[in-house]
């Protein structure tokens, strides 16, 4: 499965942390490999970022995401477009690549 269609989606969901930047960046291949499609510095918690024309992003790093912090990461489109429905992907905090689920 990729992240794909026009749009990519990502939200820190915010437990209780004061405001620090998060950034994300949006890979051609898995694993955070291949191409940087798209970037997005300074995400604050409970923003929801979304990449227009990252095509068809197979990874997102992250970095930044506050202690007690989640990152969701959503497929464009349908009832998941614009950080609504559910994620494909979340994480805990910190820093780490999220990869599109198989399929």
């Amino acid at each position: 499965m990729q992240f794909n269609l026009a749009i990519i989606t990502a939200a820190i969901v915010a437990a209780a942390a004061p405001a620090t930047a998060v950034t994300f960046q949006a890979f051609a291949g898995a694993d955070c490999t291949g191409t940087v499609l798209a970037t997005s510095n300074g995400a604050s918690p409970n923003e929801c970022v979304f990449f227009t024309n990252a095509g068809s992003a197979k990874s997102i790093s992250y970095s930044g995401i506050p202690s007690g912090d989640k990152g969701e990461f959503y497929k464009s489109g349908g009832a998941n477009d614009v950080c609504t429905g559910s994620p494909s992907v979340v994480t805990g905090s910190g820093s780490g690549c999220a990869s599109a689920p198989a399929g």
